[in-house]
């Protein structure tokens, strides 16, 4: 008998056989144990992701680039559903068991957090044409999955302070910091490109600047850009993020300086630096947070590709 604890519930006992989870009506993509994946079943998780819709965006100019792109998202996510099916088939037949009044807790605690009550379920299952026993089964399979993950792949790992020491020197690139400015903006939209009428409310603001007005007041009154309500404070900001016809005023102006109207097609801009920082690398200490929780995230990943590695060996797949 076998446990594990991902909520507090006892798994044990012995579970009965594997399952034929897909009807073979559409292109089988895979056969783990007894369990087939199909082409569909691929097809619905990368879609229900929003991967496709965002990559025919991306490269909605490139069909090739959008082709090749779709093919690796079906690889990973048919990657990603054999891995599941590895994982379920452990649990079969490894002596566990999820009483099916732990699953009835499940059910409901998902109802709750996304659903509200079972009248919205309902009607949410049939719009997707899925079925309860098909949602309580996902339900299911997913928490076995998280657990057995939990179980298996260590979380509490440590990362010691020479590894993280040694990351840094070895990663001095990764933690460069360019020229950066403290800025401020107001930005005057348009009507049109020969909108003389903005261009001289724009100076008009800076005159007023010059005789003592607040850059921040000002732009927190005229400014038409999202940041109007900070005072136009865009905070340390990197030349590479600006535009370039911007990026060479704002970095050539001093603290406290206020820039000429910059006029362009779309809008008057006045830029004022606060402070300056020249380009450096970070410390040690700035960055060890994020070098431990690369380096974690790294052993993590280590540790469950050995891990799938192991039930892989042990589990019969077929690719088609």
């Amino acid at each position: 008998m076998k446990s594990f604890r991902l909520i507090p519930v006892l798994l044990l006992g012995i579970c009965p056989g594997p399952r034929l989870h897909a009807e073979m009506v559409d292109g089988i993509l895979a056969v783990i144990n007894d369990t087939v994946i199909t082409r569909q079943e691929v097809e619905d998780k990368v879609a229900s992701s929003g991967a496709i819709e965002s990559l025919r965006r991306q490269y909605s100019t490139d069909p090739q680039a959008f082709q090749q792109k779709l093919t690796a998202a079906l690889n990973d996510g048919l990657e990603q559903l054999v891995e599941r099916q590895l994982i379920l088939h452990s649990f079969d037949t490894e002596g566990y068991r999820l009483p099916e009044s732990v699953v009835d807790e499940l059910v409901q605690d998902r109802i709750r957090e996304r659903y509200t009550d079972r009248i919205t379920l309902m009607k949410t299952l049939q719009a997707q044409g899925e079925t309860y026993e098909q949602f309580r089964q996902d339900v299911r399979d997913q928490y076995i999955v998280s657990a057995l993950r939990s179980k298996n792949v260590a979380q509490e790992i440590v990362i010691s302070p020479f590894k993280v020491e040694n990351y840094y020197r070895a990663h001095q690139n990764d933690f460069k910091v360019e020229d950066e400015i403290r800025l401020r903006m107001i930005v005057l939209n348009k009507i049109s490109p020969d909108d003389t009428n903005t261009v001289a409310r724009a100076r008009e603001i800076r005159a007023q600047i010059l005789a003592g007005a607040s850059f921040a007041e000002m732009a927190s009154v005229y400014s038409q850009d999202a940041q109007h309500n900070q005072g136009g404070d865009r905070g340390w900001i990197a030349r590479s993020v600006l535009r370039k016809d911007l990026g060479d005023v704002a970095f050539a102006l001093q603290p406290g300086q206020v820039s000429e109207v910059i006029e362009l097609p779309d809008a008057c801009y006045l830029m004022q630096v606060e402070q300056t920082r020249p380009a450096h690398v970070k410390s040690l200490n700035e960055v060890r947070d994020d070098i431990e929780r690369n380096l974690r995230a790294q052993e993590q990943a280590r540790l469950e590709k050995q891990w799938i590695d192991r039930l892989k060996a042990k589990t019969f797949r077929l690719y088609f």
